[in-house]
């Protein structure tokens, strides 16, 4: 019977990926704009940059923990506790797809369509997932298309700022 591979972590690992929680958590907190149009007074914020960064640069393990605890705790601490389950789940799997992808085949993140590619189909998966929960937590199935021009808005400002900024990190780090 064959032992199951064990992963290593280590200090720096463990660092890194609370590093990147706390910068997602930031610029979900303390750089956004609330939306006056959105039935559940929606948000557009820079936490999508600092999560496509974190899974770009670092893989797809740390982009998963950065999106789902650093939006999660955002969620939690703010008057959208009801949605910290919800986006725990749709921004962990947002990070893991963006950084799955970038990273895919030995890439590494370094290939800029391939990372934009991540960052566009992550941006499906937010739209449709938090669609959903919209859906879910105010039983309206309309009211949730208000929130997409949001979401896309989001996802758009990310991608501007995060792919180049992504590109200078990763000449820094090797």
């Amino acid at each position: 019977m064959q032992q199951a591979q064990q992963t290593k972590v280590n200090t720096k690992d463990l660092v890194e990926t609370a590093l990147l929680i706390a910068l997602v958590y930031i610029a979900t907190r303390f750089i956004n704009i609330r939306l006056p149009i959105a039935a559940s007074g929606g948000l557009v914020h820079l936490g999508n940059t600092m999560l496509f960064i974190a899974a770009i640069v670092f893989g797809p393990k740390k982009g998963a923990a950065a999106g789902a605890f650093g939006m999660g705790l955002f969620d939690l601490l703010s008057e959208w506790a009801m949605w910290a389950p919800f986006t725990f789940v749709v921004r962990g799997i947002m990070g893991y797809i963006i950084g799955k992808i970038a990273w895919y085949n030995g890439r590494e993140g370094n290939n800029m369509l391939v990372n934009i590619a991540g960052i566009l189909v992550s941006g499906v998966w937010m739209i449709a997932g938090y669609y959903a929960t919209e859906g879910i937590l105010y039983g309206n199935w309309v009211s949730p298309v208000m929130s997409i021009p949001g979401n896309i808005t989001q996802i758009v400002v990310g991608l501007v700022i995060g792919v180049p900024v992504s590109k200078a990190l990763k000449k820094c780090i090797r």
